[in-house]
């Protein structure tokens, strides 16, 4: 299966084998939503114009066969990021042939000069869900709070159109996860969702903003891990993940990945922002809420597929990260589909 996209940064999608087919429906004026047909699989990609130079995509689908994304060249004038829940994305550069890959837990943050044609692709192996925001050079020069709309010397590799496209892979944070949330799950509509959702993509790039600047001013930690022992970490992590229903102690997880339960935990802290077991009760939550929005499954079903013995923690604790319990989620949801 193969799209093309154009349309500015974001998507105007076009299925090769429905060329003439409307695949889009507005729910308000600056919201357009693209429905995937069914023979391709199911979701959408929502594309929302939050202000002039600054726009919002929601992905949140899962395909009955490998995508294929043709993305033609664009002009430099942007800074973007793009955060993945679930999923991945993997994109080529068609004329360089190099490949840069993002999944779950990771984002992308873009600026500068042109972006090359390239052709992405999206695998069928699990829901994707990701969020992607572009800005103007000229909105994001605006916030500069000066005449000239000069940005900080620290930032000028951010806003020169000229140069060759600036791209770095991160990791999210659990704040910027808990922002990412608050933007999937906007209570909202009509005017309130628009400053409410225009207000939590501005604080994303708050904090993608102060990385740049702590990495450009070299206000690092100057107890920076190892190489060796984040690979460490992110394999606990893993550990951790492949085991939600049963995940080992913290001293058996440090004896799994060859640290000590100390370096493990204050590790676990510097890398993820959290500690391990704050970690897996976020993933749970967050897979929970996938399974809500995705399957046929009951509460009870959802709440024991990810480690959780009792059904009142489990409705507590969903409740208390996404406002609403789990089963008014899932209602709320089966009503917008």
């Amino acid at each position: 299966m193969t799209i093309s996209i154009s349309r500015n940064y974001f998507w105007e999608i076009f299925f090769e084998d429905e060329p003439s087919k409307q695949l889009y429906e507005p729910s308000d004026e600056f919201d357009i939503l693209w429905q995937y047909p069914s023979q391709f699989g199911k979701g959408y990609c929502r594309d929302i114009q939050l202000r002039e130079g600054l726009g919002l995509l929601i992905s949140n689908y899962q395909l009955r066969d490998r995508l294929t994304i043709k993305v033609p060249e664009r002009g430099g004038d942007f800074v973007a990021y793009d955060f993945w829940v679930s999923g991945s994305g993997e994109g080529r550069d068609v004329h360089t042939g190099k490949y840069l890959a993002g999944g779950a837990g990771q984002y992308l943050f873009s600026s500068g000069g042109t972006v090359p044609s390239q052709i992405g692709t999206s695998s069928t192996a699990q829901p994707h869900l990701a969020i992607s925001v572009w800005m103007t050079q000229e909105l994001f020069r605006s916030f500069a709070g000066n005449a000239q709309k000069e940005v900080s010397s620290s930032l000028q590799h951010l806003r020169q159109p000229t140069q060759e496209l600036y791209q770095r892979l991160g990791t999210t944070t659990p704040v910027m996860q808990g922002l990412v949330q608050q933007i999937l799950c906007c209570p909202y509509q009509g005017l309130t969702k628009r400053m409410y959702l225009e207000s939590k993509t501005l604080e994303l790039m708050t904090l993608l903003l102060e990385e740049e600047l702590e990495a450009k001013e070299g206000r690092h930690n100057p107890t920076a891990l190892k190489l060796n022992d984040i690979d460490r970490i992110h394999h606990a992590r893993n550990i951790l993940l492949e085991n939600l229903d049963n995940p080992p102690s913290l001293i058996e997880l440090a004896k799994q990945v060859g640290l000590n339960d100390r370096s493990l935990k204050q590790g676990f802290r510097r890398v993820f922002g959290t500690t391990a077991f704050g970690y897996l009760h976020d993933y749970r939550l967050e897979k929970a809420r996938q399974l809500l929005n995705t399957s046929q499954m009951k509460v009870i079903e959802v709440a024991d597929s990810i480690g959780f013995a009792s059904r009142s923690y489990f409705t507590a604790a969903f409740k208390k990260k996404f406002g609403l319990s789990p089963k008014e989620y899932q209602m709320q949801q089966k009503k917008s589909v």
